[in-house]
């Protein structure tokens, strides 16, 4: 990538969200298994080093933000030229008796504090100490950075796989301080532009406001459980569903692999809610399912910074019989497909993506709690290479997602399927939902309902 460049609306808007109490960051607790033996007197790989080295050739992973004079209220991505992987690269060694417990405590930790601004916006931990040998690394990357398939595909570049089909980036060279001030003939094509993004903004904001006024006059509010002051904490649970019995539901059901991890989402809330001796909403809530803008054909990472839209379902946990249950969400999804992405109250990221760079800046303090009026969780699927990946030899054996809280609201859900599972990361806020493991295995007890 070039040596400077302008943050895109949305990643600018994703940049202000933040506070000091409600980090705004992606993640992923990635289980690798033990490292080979190195053949012969070869030393043994030092995964620490290996992990800093690699994730140092990534460029996007040098670049910090930096404000501009224009446009106004703007940001740029810049080269650090005081770079230092050691900075964002660290290694914990945990207590190794029940390791995948304690490597799922410690990231939600590690989770609930914002990376250091002023630095390129990201971290990675290696958790060591399984009597196994096994590890796990934490990668935790500012949305301003990514959406999740970038993520995926910057963070692909730690894998042995991915760096050795990449040649090792070299260390940027310093570069005088670029102007961000255009020309007369450029400043007129960026008013013009402005109005026509402002033209589209309208467009979308009557949808998305339009849905928040019904929404925030609705009687039969969903489930208080799910909307929550953010404590400033963080939990972490993670289930694992077998990815050929989620096929088989679509095979005979018919609609998406997709539609199924919705259905079973939503059946697993109803299980929780019962579990908790409350009785169900009076509404059921409303899940916002990003889809991503980025072109069909195009490489997963292909482009800078965040390229989102979203759909609106809601999860039908009020409905008793599961299939009914898939059978809703299927026709609500086929719907949202129909109308696009660039349709409806889920556009939300379109409209922020409208908007100047100023507005973020300003009107980020004030938006930030604006998500509850819109929906209630996050629900996403972030996609992995389906060919087997490995870091030093060790192959990995699982990879947990792990997506932001929105303001006001206690629990996102995000799944990979990887190696013929389906990995699903739950993140939380601490205080509101201590008891995140029951909503983990109500996930294995609502597929076996689905496939007996």
């Amino acid at each position: 990538m070039s040596s400077s460049e302008l943050l895109a609306p949305l990643d600018l808007a994703f940049w202000h969200l933040e506070s000091p109490t409600h980090p705004l960051h992606l993640g992923a607790l990635v289980h690798f298994g033990p490292v080979p033996a190195a053949p012969g007197h070869e030393p043994p790989v030092d995964v620490l080093e290996l992990l800093a080295r690699r994730a140092a050739a990534v460029p996007r992973l040098r670049m910090r933000v930096r404000d501009v004079l224009i446009p106004v209220g703007g940001a740029a991505w810049s080269a650090d030229p005081d770079f230092d992987v050691r900075r964002h690269v660290r290694e914990i060694t945990l207590p190794g008796a029940d390791f995948p417990a304690e490597a799922t405590r410690i990231a939600a930790e590690l989770m609930e504090s914002p990376v250091e601004r002023g630095l390129p916006p990201w971290e990675m931990y290696l958790l060591t100490g399984a009597p196994d040998g096994s590890f796990a690394v934490l990668v935790k990357l500012h949305h301003a950075l990514a959406d999740g398939m970038r993520a995926v595909a910057i963070g692909a570049g730690i894998f042995d796989e991915i760096a050795a089909g990449r040649r090792p980036a070299r260390r940027p060279r310093p570069v005088p301080p670029r102007s961000w001030l255009p020309g007369p003939g450029r400043l007129l094509d960026l008013a013009r532009d402005r109005l026509d993004d402002l033209g589209r903004a309208v467009e979308v904001g009557a949808s998305v406001v339009g849905a928040s006024v019904v929404r925030a006059g609705r009687l039969d509010a969903p489930a208080a459980a799910l909307s929550a002051e953010s404590s400033g904490t963080r939990r972490l649970a993670t289930a694992t569903l077998p990815l050929d019995r989620v096929h088989r539901i679509r095979r005979t059901t018919g609609g998406t692999a997709n539609d199924v991890l919705l259905a079973v989402t939503a059946g697993a809330l109803r299980r929780w809610f019962d579990g908790r001796g409350l009785p169900l909403p009076g509404a059921d809530p409303r899940a916002l399912v990003p889809v991503s803008r980025r072109r069909p054909g195009a490489a997963p990472g292909s482009g800078p910074g965040n390229s989102l839209s979203g759909y609106l379902l809601d999860l039908p946990v009020t409905e008793p019989d599961p299939a009914a249950r898939l059978a809703a969400v299927r026709h609500a999804m086929d719907r949202n497909k129909a109308a696009g992405p660039s349709r409806g109250a889920g556009a939300v990221a379109l409209l922020a993506d409208r908007l100047p760079p100023l507005a973020h800046r300003f009107g980020a303090p004030l938006a930030s709690g604006a998500a509850r009026l819109l929906f209630d969780l996050l629900v996403t699927q972030v996609p992995l290479p389906r060919s087997a990946l490995s870091l030093g030899g060790a192959p990995l054996r699982a990879l947990f997602p792990m997506a932001p809280l929105a303001r006001g609201q206690s629990l996102a859900v995000a799944m990979s399927p990887y190696g013929g599972q389906v990995h699903v990361g739950l993140v939380a806020d601490g205080e509101a939902v201590p008891d995140l493991d029951a909503l983990a295995d109500a996930f294995t007890a609502e597929l076996d309902l689905l496939d007996p």
